[in-house]
């Protein structure tokens, strides 16, 4: 659909929120590109967006009134899907027909973690970006965590070619819930905190398990088994505090969503090795703020990484004081005490390398390290832990039962 390699890559972002801006500040690490457009939802989001583009010096972003505009816009060459999880499978749609009706002349398509709200939503979005014809990338930051990469080619280079390769990948990852009312919503989101922190969990110990080189689905997924759990977010005043910071819509007295997801993924290698993913996640963790934890251990090794084990902490006393804020790591909790510090989150938590990475592709035309197919993958993954915990049992796959089930507490009758 158009003449590759491409100098620079114009990139139109849909949706403006907490992720888009996130991703936008990566962008000042990323070469060969320039953010050209943008929708949301809300006007004044837009502007702020567009203005943020022109202060990182990005390009010359132009804000649109709607979706059709953006994706018809002759300034954009690759579109990052980054609206809330419930609008995405719309957008995709919305893009496939411009695109075949010839009134879109976007040729690539990134979209946010996780790429559906169930197995039938995730296939749909392959289905349509390889209908267009359309190089896609799955927006998976923590594969590219600079820590993961690292450690991954240090353990596989140096300790697995000698010993083994590994076979327990641990992952978990833990805050104090979400910014937005729509991921506490059930049926918006595509579920609780499973569907939103345990996508990153899985596919990031997944990676860690793969061999280099070798495709995703080279290890085979041979059962899961999932918990949830209300743990904090439904007694009776902290439901009261979601109510007053979003609104009734937002109601955990009535009807939550998990704040607590545990999983184990049983996988089988090529060589019918069996491996295993223990993951963890929570919206209920009070502590410096968002904190990842992942280990790798094989025959003779092992890798160990955590967020807030930073190079750089800093001390404030009770005698300094200052509004709340996010501005020494993400989700922070306390503004005084021993303080971890990201030097660079943008970094640390893998969105510069990633969006380097899917520039590069979409720019030359090679196929993403994350694609479509690893985010339906992934979904699968999550839709087998949600059963699990439904029918209290270990699910073996495969599993076609998967392909049109909705977690409990998506269901909008439930």
């Amino acid at each position: 659909m158009t003449q590759l390699p491409k100098q620079t890559l114009r990139v139109g972002f849909v949706g403006s929120g907490f992720i888009a801006h996130f991703h936008l500040k990566s962008m000042i690490g990323v070469r060969n590109v320039e953010v050209t457009g943008v929708f949301s939802r809300k006007p004044e989001n837009r502007e702020k967006f567009a203005k943020e583009v022109a202060a990182l010096g990005l390009g010359t972003c132009r804000t649109h009134e709607s979706l059709e505009v953006l994706l018809t816009a002759d300034d954009v060459d690759a579109i990052w899907i980054l609206s809330p999880n419930y609008t995405r499978l719309d957008v995709m749609r919305s893009l496939h027909k411009a695109i075949k009706e010839g009134r879109s002349k976007v040729f690539a398509v990134a979209c946010e973690k996780p790429l559906a709200r169930t197995v039938a939503e995730a296939r749909e979005m392959l289905s349509l970006a390889e209908d267009a014809g359309l190089n896609h990338g799955y927006l998976e930051n923590q594969v590219f965590c600079t820590p993961v990469l690292r450690g991954k080619e240090i353990i596989w280079r140096r300790a697995a070619s000698t010993t083994g390769r590994p076979y327990l990948a641990r992952a978990a990852e833990e805050h104090s819930g979400p910014h937005e009312p729509w991921f506490w919503q059930g049926d918006k989101q595509g579920g609780g905190v499973l569907s939103d922190m345990m996508c990153h969990s899985v596919e990031v110990a997944r990676y860690l398990l793969t061999a280099p080189g070798a495709p995703r689905n080279s290890l085979k997924i041979k059962a899961v088994n999932g918990t949830v759990a209300n743990l904090k977010w439904t007694r009776p005043n902290y439901a009261e505090q979601l109510r007053k910071r979003f609104g009734s819509e937002v109601d955990y007295r009535k009807r939550p969503s998990e704040d607590f997801a545990r999983a184990t993924v049983t996988l089988e290698d090529q060589d019918g090795n069996e491996l295993m993913i223990e993951a963890t996640t929570s919206w209920a963790y009070v502590g410096a703020g968002l904190r990842i934890q992942l280990e790798l251990l094989g025959p003779e090794y092992a890798l160990e990484y955590n967020s807030l084990s930073t190079g750089l902490k800093i001390f404030m006393s009770r005698e300094v004081k200052g509004s709340e804020g996010e501005d020494l790591v993400e989700k922070q909790n306390a503004e005084q005490g021993l303080m971890p510090v990201l030097e660079d989150e943008a970094g640390v938590y893998g969105y510069t390398d990633e969006n380097r990475h899917m520039v590069e592709c979409f720019r030359k035309g090679g196929k993403p390290l994350e694609t479509f197919e690893d985010g339906l993958a992934v979904v699968e993954m999550l839709m087998g832990l949600y059963r699990s915990a439904e029918i209290n049992a270990t699910l073996n796959f495969p599993a076609p039962e998967l392909e049109h089930y909705v977690p409990v507490v998506a269901r909008r009758s439930a």
